[in-house]
């Protein structure tokens, strides 16, 4: 998909839950996996095109976030916890992108 077709339309119908479920699912069946996409759609509760138009999106947010066009997202504090209910620090994001394997190795 060509970065210029990519809008906020694309993941306007997805919950945070939803989302979630994706970077899961992601961090779960490795580019390796066979039947990766089935695989990921199935844990959404979609179909392979969705989850696969979602990953470009996906990879795209990253590419805006690294080079520094889009900030890194502020995440509200857990009242419960007072911790961040995203990533802590940028340790942590880090830490998030490998475990999805987006991280570039």
């Amino acid at each position: 998909m060509a970065s210029g077709a990519i809008s906020s339309a694309d993941t306007s119908s997805w919950t945070p839950e939803r989302n979630k479920l994706f970077e899961n699912a992601l961090a779960r069946y490795d580019q390796g996996e066979p039947d990766r996409w089935l695989k990921v759609a199935e844990a959404v509760g979609t179909n392979e095109e969705e989850v696969k138009r979602m990953y470009e999106v996906l990879l795209h947010d990253i590419t805006l976030i690294e080079s520094g066009k889009i900030p890194i997202p502020k995440y509200k504090k857990n009242s419960k916890s007072g911790r961040s209910s995203g990533c802590d620090n940028i340790t942590n994001q880090e830490l998030r992108l490998k475990h999805l394997k987006l991280d570039g190795e």
